[in-house]
């Protein structure tokens, strides 16, 4: 490693090390990567060896080195806690260990797969769940987790890739994070890589290649995973009080986004999705996800599943950051005129099908035409942003 490298290492220990003193509250650090093998956990592990020698008391909490010999070697000196294992299914299957990391109580923790789903029986249902806790009493935690992952981006990844990624985190938890490094290579240096059998074993590759680490799915990959850390830390100069605003200073923060959603499954999922997309964009300083319940859809004439979709959005609506709001009503444009008179809603977002054409749908009459005409008619600053699903 030559002298400029061991600097910058030096630097961004040292860094994270004050972030650790200065809080009562642990710190969390996420490296974001644009796939796997780009090297995050390489970079945490390096870190983790940087603290080590800055006399931090620094744990491994958990690991998956998929058998990649650099990242094995960097496992040396650092202390490592053996994984806990939870019988499941007649099987023996290993997750960290949430109640050894806290009666270790180390100064920091390494921890890998951030977007992990924990087995049946574990503290948490999710491994980020686990970070936050893990935070929240006193723990820094450095971390780290791939952009697909990110759940207001699952429709977008999906649409690239052709991947339903299974495992996802809110985006809340990087806005929480105190640090987010963007872990970057060229598409050319990560296909050569996994060519050379350092991310997947040889039988492995060419499925790889021919599916999710195409060279445009990696481009189109790589830009997000840029644009999000860059947008994170714009976020952060504004809050540290630094730079010049991303919103004018006339609009920064007033702007109210309204989502309107009902029963369907996929449309209210894309909606929020979308809707948490913009109002991180515009800087707006809250956000509601409607619901009206109309009498067709009441409890006992929609099925189980339904049901069980509805609560699964409005809670993916909270973990995005939403404030939820019910309504029972048979007037659904009327419904939504009050609430967003009553929230002073800036912005409507409502779902539109991808079945015909957008000037046929909103020509003809029902919900969509109805509340464009009430809204002309209403005039004012509300405006209306149609996703089309």
């Amino acid at each position: 490693m030559n002298p400029a490298e061991q600097d910058q290492r030096d630097t961004s220990a040292e860094r994270f090390l004050r972030l650790v003193q200065a809080k009562r509250r642990g710190t969390l650090k996420i490296y974001l990567g644009l796939a796997a093998g780009v090297g995050k956990t390489y970079r945490m592990l390096q870190e983790a060896h940087d603290l080590h020698q800055h006399g931090v008391n620094v744990l491994i909490g958990y690991i998956e080195t998929h058998g990649r010999a650099g990242t094995v070697a960097e496992l040396r000196d650092v202390p490592a806690l053996p994984r806990k294992h939870i019988f499941y299914k007649g099987r023996s299957l290993e997750e960290m260990d949430v109640e050894g990391i806290l009666q270790r109580r180390p100064q920091v923790v390494i921890v890998d797969e951030l977007a992990h789903s924990n087995v049946p029986g574990s503290r948490h249902e999710k491994r980020w769940q686990d970070v936050e806790y893990l935070v929240g009493q006193g723990i820094s935690v450095i971390t780290a987790v791939n952009v697909q992952h990110l759940e207001s981006l699952h429709e977008q990844v999906l649409k690239i890739t052709g991947t339903d990624v299974t495992e996802r985190i809110p985006d809340q938890l990087l806005k929480l994070a105190d640090e987010v490094v963007n872990v970057d290579l060229t598409v050319g240096e990560l296909r050569g890589r996994l060519e050379e059998g350092k991310i997947y074993a040889a039988a492995k590759v060419p499925t790889a290649l021919a599916n999710f680490f195409q060279a445009e799915n990696l481009l189109q990959l790589r830009r997000l995973a840029v644009r999000e850390v860059a947008q994170l830390l714009g976020r952060k100069i504004e809050s540290d009080g630094g730079g010049a605003p991303a919103v004018s200073a006339a609009r920064r923060n007033d702007d109210r986004l309204l989502a309107c959603i009902n029963s369907n499954d996929k449309a209210a999922k894309e909606i929020i999705r979308k809707t948490s997309r913009l109002a991180d964009r515009l800087a707006a300083a809250v956000w509601y996800v409607l619901y009206i319940q109309t009498g067709r859809e009441a409890a006992d004439r929609i099925g189980l599943a339904t049901q069980r979709h509805l609560l699964n959005n409005l809670q993916l609506a909270t973990e995005l950051g939403a404030q939820i709001l019910r309504v029972k009503d048979d007037d659904i444009v009327g419904a939504i005129r009050r609430v967003a008179q009553e929230k002073s809603a800036t912005l409507l977002v409502c779902g539109i099908t991808g079945e015909k054409g957008l000037w046929e749908q909103i020509s003809r009459r029902g919900v969509t035409n109805d509340l464009f005409r009430a809204v002309a008619r209403d005039g004012g600053d509300l405006d209306v942003y149609l996703v089309s699903y």
